[in-house]
């Protein structure tokens, strides 16, 4: 049980980091889906697309925080 407590806890102090990473997902999963119903592009590009989101997802938020660490 007491996994469980810690798993409760852990996403408390991450909400917001958590909710990010959602909403990222389904803005990019949306984006792309809307893109290929007006494109009607080949099916492995959809899915490259898909999988850019990864590479996206960690691209942008790696640069975000070189971004925030920057003390010019």
């Amino acid at each position: 049980m007491s996994s469980a407590r810690e798993w409760i806890e852990s996403v408390r102090a991450e909400k917001w980091g958590l909710f990010v990473d959602l909403l990222f997902a389904i803005v990019w999963v949306t984006m792309v889906d809307v893109l290929f119903r007006v494109i009607d592009g080949p099916t492995y590009a959809y899915w490259m697309l898909m999988l850019a989101g990864i590479v996206a997802y960690f691209g942008f938020f790696a640069s975000l925080e070189m971004a925030k660490s920057d003390t010019h």
